[in-house]
């Protein structure tokens, strides 16, 4: 099977169903947001050398593939009891995370600048595309029937990404810098 089809070289793709869109319609960003945030977790994950973070980072590339198909296709699709859709669970699950590694850290005092370990700031990166991809959702929201669970998970993600970006400067023993104003 070749991996080009040259159906998109006229500026237009598929969502599941067929219907054919735009490449700039503002589901394909939404999901194309979400495919970047799981690009940058492959990124963070070739550097770690942490196998409990690693295995979570790779359960949730796992679930961005969900995401992105449930945003990929729309609701009137005749595919749409096909795909696996975004679930309360999943979202509960990024909670349990958050409350596990926040159990590790000390309480923020202040706003923190992204950076520190060189994978913390890929983290924070990471975290800022969650950040736009759950925008961009809600803005397909305000014009077509979408999962709202989506929206949720894209909120938690981004509140765990920043959780762990904590985690992995703590455990590599850099510091975090304190947001100071003016």
């Amino acid at each position: 099977m070749k991996i080009y089809t040259k159906t998109g070289d006229g500026g237009t793709t598929a969502l599941y169903g067929g219907r054919r869109v735009s490449k700039s319609d503002l589901r394909v960003r939404a999901y194309g947001s979400v495919d970047e945030v799981s690009a940058l977790l492959g990124l963070v994950r070739s550097h770690l050398q942490d196998a409990a973070i690693d295995r979570d980072l790779g359960r949730i590339q796992d679930d961005l593939f969900v995401v992105g198909a449930d945003l990929a296709t729309p609701f009137e699709s005749r595919f749409r009891e096909k795909i696996d859709p975004v679930r309360t669970e999943q979202v509960d699950t990024l909670e349990k995370m958050i409350d596990g590694y926040d159990a590790e850290l000390e309480p923020l005092q202040s706003f923190i600048l992204p950076g520190g370990h060189p994978v913390a700031a890929w983290l924070h990166y990471a975290r800022a595309v969650a950040r736009r991809a759950e925008r961009e959702v809600v803005e397909v929201a305000a014009g077509d029937q979408i999962n709202t669970e989506v929206i949720g998970y894209l909120n938690r993600l981004s509140d765990l990404l920043f959780m762990i970006a904590r985690v992995v400067n703590r455990r590599m023993g850099v510091g975090e810098t304190p947001w100071r104003g003016r």
